[in-house]
């Protein structure tokens, strides 16, 4: 079996990020980028305008970014594998990476795989339909966008991230209702009364989105209240899921310590996991920031920390 320097497992800012620093450090990294799995790219290639990205002020489209990012991987040495990784061994040194189509042994492996946003099934919300025209699963990725601006905006969830991503888009939108299932919402105390109290924020309780409605964008969303059945038509401008993430850690098989909610544990200002030479870098181990510019940095932490401890072990010249 082929042995590797360094395999990267997934691929988005994250990942290329992470090929971009070893190839540099000619550790000659091999990276999987996924095919079943999802897009390689990772979400960027479900994002139409990222205007938050350092260095384009005219914003430039999540594909386009991830093209980029893919060819400076290849641009200095990289070598891409488009499948998926579906098992790993952790239990001894090298390590074994196994594709649908190939196997390697890794000297050290970086984990990239991402998270992917929960989203509710919802007439108008899917592909092909609303999402990305208007339907969204983050509001500070995408809320600060034209469409979504001076118009009345609708968050689905309850918990902690749903409120923060309320009170967020109460700088942008007309107004923001936070649309709940349940009469009492999940977040603690004082996310409670930030969204409770805040002038621009409405609570629709015991409530649920059932269809998304528009033309080329959101224009309208169906609400139902699940104690009367009744059903109401209001006008919108974007629906935003707020209901969480899951990481995309499970073909690891719990070979690597994992936080409760599944995201991956780093050592603190590093991105060690708890097996040496195995890293973790992006929103596979980032359940805080989630932002394209964070997991690009995290993927330049990784393989810098990959490179070196390599290094210090005279595995790599």
């Amino acid at each position: 079996m082929e042995k590797k320097k360094v395999v990267i497992i997934g691929s988005g800012p994250a990942g290329y990020t992470a090929a971009i620093y070893a190839a540099r450090a000619n550790l000659e990294p091999l990276l999987y980028e996924g095919f079943f799995s999802g897009p390689s790219g990772g979400q960027l290639m479900t994002t139409t305008e990222v205007e938050n990205f350092p260095g384009f002020p005219e914003g430039i489209t999540g594909p386009d970014l991830m093209q980029n990012f893919r060819k400076q991987a290849l641009r200095f040495g990289t070598s891409i594998l488009t499948e998926d990784v579906i098992d790993v061994d952790f239990s001894t040194h090298p390590f074994t990476v196994k594709g649908h189509n190939s196997s390697y042994q890794a000297l050290s492996v970086i984990i990239a795989t991402g998270a992917t946003a929960n989203r509710l099934d919802i007439p108008g919300a899917r592909e092909g339909e609303f999402w990305q025209k208007g339907v969204t699963a983050c509001a500070v990725c995408d809320g600060a966008m034209p469409i979504f601006r001076n118009r009345p905006l609708f968050v689905i969830g309850g918990g902690d991230s749903a409120v923060e991503e309320a009170v967020f888009l109460t700088k942008f939108g007309s107004k923001v209702y936070l649309v709940h299932r349940r009469d009492k919402l999940r977040a603690s105390k004082i996310m409670q009364q930030r969204a409770l109290s805040h002038p621009k924020i409405e609570v629709l309780w015991d409530s649920e989105i059932t269809k998304i409605e528009g033309d080329s964008v959101v224009r309208n969303v169906i609400v139902k209240n699940l104690k009367t059945d009744n059903e109401t038509k209001h006008e919108a401008g974007g629906v935003f899921f707020a209901v969480g993430h899951t990481p995309n850690t499970a073909f690891m098989r719990n070979q690597i310590d994992l936080h409760d909610n599944g995201y991956i544990k780093v050592k603190p200002g590093t991105c060690q996991t708890n097996i040496d030479l195995v890293y973790a870098a992006g929103d596979a181990q980032d359940h805080v920031y989630r932002q394209a510019i964070s997991a690009a940095g995290t993927g330049c932490m990784a393989a810098i920390e990959a490179e070196r401890e390599l290094s210090a072990r005279g595995l790599v010249a």
